[in-house]
């Protein structure tokens, strides 16, 4: 009940509203029972549209690299997930804007205290990353992404911290194909025994050239 009252007040946040372009629409998943958290950073304009997230091609490559697909990954019992930011905040020069600022100290705290099952948290992108592991105690932290990315057995299996799946990260990954050689597979194994799955899973999906 507590978590249904907290999922129903975010749903119903407008505090930065006269901010967003597109207006207040916070996009949120989650259940008591998630052994998994997914923090991103902010829904795009697609999801803002479908009220889905990750519905749009970051999705559809997250899927491939968990392994798992869209029936389950929208499975709240499976996964719960939570952006940085919960409402898209607009567009910038070089792709979308930041997560708003008000959203984390208000609801993110809140929020992972209603997940007691979590044991695999994916801190995809900056945002995420900085915020998750500033919770962790005694962990080395590094300059940017890459070289935190490149580190991640320091984290693991608590939380795994990832580059962004937006096709806008596909030079990001062609430059470092170990990511998805052999994070991935990693991943792809605590996913399927997280969530007691029998069937295999999929490859990465090939990116476009």
């Amino acid at each position: 009940m507590a978590l249904d009252l907290l999922l129903k007040q975010i749903r119903s946040c407008h505090e930065c509203e006269p901010d967003l372009p597109c207006g207040a629409r916070p996009v949120v998943q989650a259940s008591t029972t998630a052994p998994i958290l997914i923090a991103g950073q902010a829904p795009g304009r697609r999801v803002h549209a479908s009220g889905l997230p990750f519905d749009d091609p970051s999705g559809d490559r997250l899927r491939s690299w968990l392994g798992v697909d869209r029936e389950t990954f929208y499975d709240a019992q499976y996964f719960a997930i939570a952006p940085m930011g919960f409402c898209y905040p607009g567009t910038g020069k070089s792709g979308d804007l930041p997560p708003r600022k008000e959203c984390a100290p208000l609801w993110r705290q809140p929020l992972l205290n209603e997940l007691p099952n979590l044991r695999l948290t994916l801190a995809i992108g900056k945002y995420a990353i900085d915020w998750h592991l500033a919770q962790l105690e005694s962990v080395p932290r590094y300059k940017n992404l890459t070289e935190t990315v490149a580190n991640w057995e320091e984290y693991w299996p608590a939380v795994l911290p990832m580059p962004h799946p937006s096709p806008r990260n596909n030079i990001w990954l062609k430059r470092h194909p170990w990511f998805e050689q052999e994070v991935v597979p990693q991943l792809q194994r605590r996913v399927r025994a997280l969530l007691k799955l029998k069937s295999p899973v999929p490859g990465p999906l090939e990116r476009d050239s």
